[in-house]
């Protein structure tokens, strides 16, 4: 990939992490109504904590390309996850649309496991001084 092409796709990272690094903001910001939220779903509200450092710290990753292909495939299992808790109710045309939103941010994700970090990242410039050592 020439150095254009992996500029450009770039932003598609910050993208994906924009959401998680929001998300998490959201917990922190207004935790009594998340925790209600979870709290009718069943999830123990206290859960809300490692959740927002969960987002927070894989939102980081992302934004800075470190560790893409883990954090990738932890991600997908956290939007198919929380589809599977939260969004269910297909009757309801939000929820409906979360679920597809979540199942689909899933698929990326385990693209972007596929491929790696592509654009401007700290995984590409490790991979370029792991070939010129070599």
């Amino acid at each position: 990939m020439n150095t254009i092409e992996a500029w450009l796709k770039a932003p598609v990272r910050l993208m994906m992490a924009l959401l998680f690094l929001v998300s998490a903001t959201t917990k922190v910001m207004g935790t009594a109504a998340i925790q209600a939220y979870m709290q009718a779903y069943g999830v123990p509200e206290v859960l809300v904590w490692p959740a927002a450092a969960w987002e927070y710290a894989a939102g980081a990753l992302l934004l800075v390309g470190f560790l893409v292909r883990p954090v990738s495939v932890l991600l997908a299992g956290w939007c198919l996850l929380t589809a599977a808790i939260f969004h269910t109710k297909f009757s309801d045309l939000d929820q409906l649309m979360n679920f597809f939103k979540n199942v689909t941010m899933a698929a990326g994700f385990l693209i972007l496991a596929k491929n790696g970090s592509f654009g401007a990242s700290i995984d590409a410039v490790l991979a370029s001084h792991r070939r010129t050592a070599r």
